[in-house]
């Protein structure tokens, strides 16, 4: 029997890698996800990174990777001050390697260099395709077409209960200088990572689960760099600003530009205390205006009484002289009906030598009203004669 023709494994390894060294002699710039991430103790990194299927996210490719504590020590705080954010799990990555294959470790990739505008390209790429996508399904606009209250009091708040932002605001808020009063509602929401956009869409179907409660929605974040607020681009998320019931205004701590949620709220302030001041500018504007009214009033009424005054005097004076001329009259005319009455008095004819007969109570004013037998009251000045008639007379 032939002997079959073998090799070692150390020669099989020194091959490869031989093959390794000539194939990548220098360094390469590598695309590629972090799945794992650890740094030792000691200072190195040591990274797994994958390539996986745009569509299906089946995993593709997987390498082991290392940034010695050198390198690292100036990786990574590059990469943060340029983003704003630190290398994470999940994160795509523009790095520059050396391929480096150990007979005794195998293969394995050595980390140099990254480049920080690659992940932020990204995902400003993403974000232009979701701006597009909202433009195109009519997003934009929507939730500014409902009415804000002209002084909207009770707010309801999406923010990290935590977060300097939300104590910044509450602190700005409370303690504003005309003593106006709001009332606050928080409900806790995640607002960094990618679990955040989910975080906030559930705290949002809180607040519409009790909508007549609240005037709007305000959703605040204290700031961070541009990787730190990658989950305000969600599409999700946007589109549930976009669609809810109730004004949703935005405060997420940014200078430099508009996050989507931004773009499809109602309203959008830079920072929470920015949203705090333009909150109570509303209220002072329109006390500002109530205090002009009134003041504006008050000189309409102080204006009108002190013209009035010159008018009710007269009216006074005329109304006395009325009042005393219809006193006078009055007096007259008593004076004419007791003057009238006194000379009708009965009393004035008798003693004149006059006498009043009366038949049964009552004075006859005629002969013919009496007749003989009938018995008369004959009244004198000085007293009453009964009397019979005995024959009556006529002219």
């Amino acid at each position: 029997m032939a002997e079959k023709e073998s090799i070692g494994l150390l020669a099989l390894q020194e091959q490869v890698k031989n093959a390794l060294d000539a194939h990548f002699p220098g360094f390469v710039w590598l695309r590629a996800e972090i799945s794992e991430l650890k740094q030792h103790p000691s200072g190195h990194c040591y990274l797994t990174l994958v390539e996986k299927d745009p569509a299906s996210q089946a995993l593709l490719a997987k390498a082991s990777a290392v940034a010695w504590a050198s390198s690292w020590r100036m990786i990574r705080p590059f990469f943060e001050g340029q983003t704003g954010r630190p290398l994470e799990v999940g994160m795509e990555i523009l790095v520059r390697v050396q391929v480096s294959y150990s007979v005794q470790y195998g293969l394995s990739l050595v980390v140099y260099d990254i480049d920080p505008s690659f992940t932020v390209g990204e995902l400003e790429l993403a974000r232009q395709r979701t701006l597009a996508r909202l433009e195109a399904e009519g997003m934009f606009g929507m939730n500014a077409q409902l009415a804000l209250p002209l002084l909207p009091r009770r707010l309801a708040v999406i923010t990290s209960e935590t977060a300097a932002g939300w104590r910044d605001f509450q602190r700005h808020l409370s303690g504003n200088e005309y003593g106006f009063h709001f009332r606050l509602r928080l409900f806790p929401a995640l607002m960094q990572g990618d679990a955040a956009p989910a975080s906030i869409i559930a705290a949002l179907d809180a607040v519409a689960a009790e909508e007549a409660s609240f005037d709007a929605v305000l959703i605040l974040r204290g700031g961070g760099g541009a990787m730190d607020l990658v989950c305000f681009d969600d599409y999700d998320l946007a589109v549930n600003v976009a669609q809810f019931p109730l004004p949703v205004l935005t405060a997420i701590g940014h200078d430099h530009d508009y996050h989507i949620i931004d773009r499809v709220a109602h309203t959008h302030l830079k920072t929470p205390t920015a949203l705090a001041d333009w909150l109570i500018d509303r209220f002072a504007a329109e006390a500002w205006q109530l205090d002009t009214l009134v003041q504006r009033l008050h000189l309409a009424v102080r204006t009108h009484a002190l013209a009035q005054t010159g008018v009710l005097d007269a009216l006074e004076l005329k109304i006395l002289h009325a009042v005393q001329a219809r006193h006078a009259e009055a007096l007259h005319r008593l004076d004419t009906l007791e003057q009238r009455l006194d000379a009708i008095n009965p009393q004035r004819a008798l003693e004149r030598g006059f006498l009043i007969a009366l038949k049964d109570g009552r004075r006859a004013d005629s002969a013919a009203a009496y007749q003989a037998g009938d018995r008369l009251s004959l009244l004198f000045r000085d007293g009453v004669v009964e009397a019979v008639v005995k024959h009556v007379r006529k002219s």
